[in-house]
């Protein structure tokens, strides 16, 4: 019976991508078939295969996630199904720790590079940390996403003297969560954090830990360019460009980011930001700079 209902599924799955190939629906109406929504019914539909249909749903996360990020699209239904997928994924295995880790770091993304839903990021996370509570990295990502999306840090706080009091807790744990609450927003802390998540054992955590860094890196020449056009803004009257600057002989060549990008810089008030066409974007909201 095993082997017939195996054969079966097989043979559905043939089928449908038959289907799509024949008949290909568009990218809003192919991104909202979510065939079962109850975690608890697909649970029972796999019978003992809850492993294989949680890599599966996680597949689907995967490229759901990275669908809608690459699309131009601004439709209203952009990334609503990544958390029901996620929430699926980890119903059919309850201790799939990347779907926990890297989902809620695909949630709490901001918009347009993800949904910008730190809240369902959290979420996420405490469902992790009622099947495995002893596991202090579920404690340390709630405290992250506090800090580094909400800019909560008394509660960020909270999470990482909790994550601190887990069993086999790196040292570094409590004195961070003492800093924070004395120091707050500042990069120095956003950096250290990032640089702890790179040496992750996942490869995933670790790209987007250094694509972070990166950012923040980014973040510090723009102090440095910024700080430049305060002090030889241009003639009065006239706007802020980087041919100015270039022809006044201010800077020797147009900025770029730390992964070439041309940085842009608003014609109006000087202010320079990231480019929207570099990988870098979009931004986090910005610590603030330690004086």
């Amino acid at each position: 019976m095993v082997v017939l209902a195996l054969v079966a599924f097989a043979v559905a799955i043939s089928l449908q991508m038959a289907r799509d190939r024949w008949y290909p629906r568009d990218d809003i109406e192919r991104e909202q078939i979510l065939y079962v929504r109850s975690g608890a019914a697909l649970k029972r539909m796999t019978l003992s295969f809850d492993a294989l249909a949680a890599d599966v749903y996680w597949i689907r996360a995967i490229q759901n996630y990275g669908g809608d990020r690459l699309s131009g699209s601004k439709a209203k239904t952009k990334y609503q199904l990544l958390f029901p997928l996620l929430d699926l994924t980890t119903t059919l295995d309850p201790y799939f720790n990347i779907a926990y880790r890297f989902g809620a770091i695909f949630l709490s993304e901001a918009y347009p590079g993800g949904p910008g839903r730190p809240d369902q990021s959290v979420a996420l996370l405490q469902k992790a940390i009622e099947v495995m509570p002893q596991k202090w990295q579920y404690y340390h990502d709630i405290g992250f996403v506090y800090y580094w999306r909400m800019r909560d840090y008394p509660t960020a706080a909270t999470w990482f003297q909790r994550a601190g009091a887990q069993p086999n807790a790196p040292n570094w744990l409590q004195p961070l969560a003492a800093s924070m609450l004395v120091r707050g927003n500042d990069r120095a802390a956003a950096r250290f954090l990032w640089q702890q998540i790179a040496k992750s054992e996942e490869p995933w955590l670790r790209r987007s830990a250094e694509r972070s860094l990166l950012q923040l890196q980014a973040l510090d020449l723009i102090d440095q360019f910024e700080a430049v056009i305060k002090r030889f803004p241009p003639a009065a009257g006239e706007q802020y460009t980087w041919d100015d600057f270039l022809r006044r002989r201010v800077l020797i060549r147009q900025p770029v980011d730390p992964l070439g990008a041309p940085y842009v810089i608003d014609p109006a008030t000087g202010r320079v930001t990231v480019s929207e066409q570099s990988p870098l974007f979009p931004m986090p909201g910005e610590p603030r700079r330690l004086q």
